[in-house]
């Protein structure tokens, strides 16, 4: 397996820490995808901000075929995404302080820093339930551990709110015999039986891509009859895909970089206040292929759409009465009843979207931010997004 070194360029660690007396960190983290790079970003911008490591890192980015050559890792520490028993294995018998990114599950002595997927499929239900479904469905992969956590968390919220799951795993090779075609076959029939209109989550961006191809080929159409929201938010993969493609934003530099502060703190002896980081999702990107409201309650379908278009204007609960015929007490019950949230809970969810989006996309100021978020002022902004996020503004863009 082929392997390059970062810092130095030597070839061997023991001569690397020799001539600078860094520490040596192996990261088991592939790079072929946004999310994963992002991770690489976030334990980068640590390492910028405290120090340099000598860095290992395998020049294809694969990590399932890590065991043999890290068996004889003699370095320092590890940064790891485990995805197979046999790596999970390898890492726990070295007995050398060690961060897992995911599958933590399978390594009892080792620290996580992982993505809070309880918090994905509740900000995915969310997002799809504001638009009003009653049937929902779940599109995985087979065999990846990260899929079946976020089914059986979106299943539950589902299921909470008394509503309908459907459930399908789908594998999809280029290296197979059989035709990319044959291999949708499954799909494209599981998403013909599906009761309309439906609100799909898929496991990732990827597979996202996939449904959204097979809708295409069979005349389903998106968002009308499936809505279709990824994970990840690959922009580039979301933007190509047809319609553009929602995607819940997870927080890889801000997973990175927690990772490397804790492998950090253990390499240097101390004992970190918990074995399980948590990190929660930092919000929806929207776009087309959920751009959709499947309400049959016209008013309450009036007011929905009123606050998403306008929820960035300033507007109050008054507003949203004044744009639909109905009492503000009539309109409130119902709003709720349907929705789950109040008039002002949800113009100040979707307010607080878009701060979110905006910290994480632009480099506009506070002030700029709230401007554009219809707050009166910065410090308005700031007690609201504390009030919601548990962080100040300033600290969730430094941590992201």
């Amino acid at each position: 397996m082929l392997a390059w070194w970062l810092t130095w360029g030597f070839n061997h660690p023991e001569q690397v820490r020799h001539m600078n007396q860094s520490k040596a960190v192996t990261l088991l983290v592939e790079n072929s995808n946004s999310y994963s790079r992002s991770l690489l970003q976030g334990i980068a911008s640590y390492l910028n901000e405290n120090g340099s490591w000598s860095i290992y890192l395998s020049e294809n980015g694969t990590v399932s075929r890590s065991s043999e050559w890290l068996a004889e890792w003699k370095g320092d520490g590890i940064i790891a995404r485990i995805d197979n028993p046999s790596v999970a294995d390898t890492v726990e018998n070295l007995n050398i302080p060690a961060i897992a990114l995911c599958a933590a599950d399978r390594l009892s002595q080792v620290s996580s820093v992982e993505i809070n997927q309880a918090a994905v499929a509740k900000m995915a239900f969310d997002h799809l339930h504001q638009c009003g479904f009653e049937s929902y469905a779940f599109c995985g992969e087979p065999g990846n551990d990260c899929s079946d956590v976020r089914a059986t968390e979106f299943m539950q919220c589902v299921e909470q709110a008394g509503l309908k799951f459907h459930r399908y795993d789908h594998q999809e090779s280029h290296d197979s015999d059989v035709s990319l075609k044959q291999q949708r076959h499954g799909l494209a029939y599981w998403l013909a039986s599906l009761p309309k209109p439906i609100g799909l989550l898929a496991v990732n961006d990827a597979k996202a891509k996939q449904v959204l191809t097979v809708c295409r080929e069979n005349q389903i159409r998106v968002p009308e009859e499936v809505a279709v929201l990824g994970v990840d938010n690959d922009e580039v993969l979301c933007d190509l895909c047809t319609p553009s493609l929602s995607s819940v934003i997870l927080p890889g530099k801000r997973v990175g970089y927690e990772a490397a502060r804790n492998l950090d703190r253990l390499m240097r002896g101390e004992t970190l206040e918990s074995e399980c980081v948590l990190v929660d999702p930092l919000g929806i990107a929207a776009r087309q292929s959920t751009d959709v409201l499947a309400i049959e309650d016209k008013e309450i379908a009036i007011a929905v759409r009123f606050i998403r278009d306008h929820h960035c204007e300033g507007i109050n609960v008054q507003d949203v009465v004044d744009a639909v015929s109905l009492s503000r007490r009539s309109l409130e019950s119902r709003f709720q009843a349907r929705v789950g949230r109040t008039l002002h809970q949800e113009i100040t969810r979707r307010r607080i979207d878009r701060v979110c989006q905006l910290l994480n996309e632009t480099s506009l100021t506070l002030a700029e931010i709230a401007a554009r978020t219809g707050y009166q002022n910065e410090e308005y902004m700031s007690v609201a997004f504390r009030r919601a996020m548990k962080v100040p503004p300033g600290r969730y863009r430094r941590g992201r």
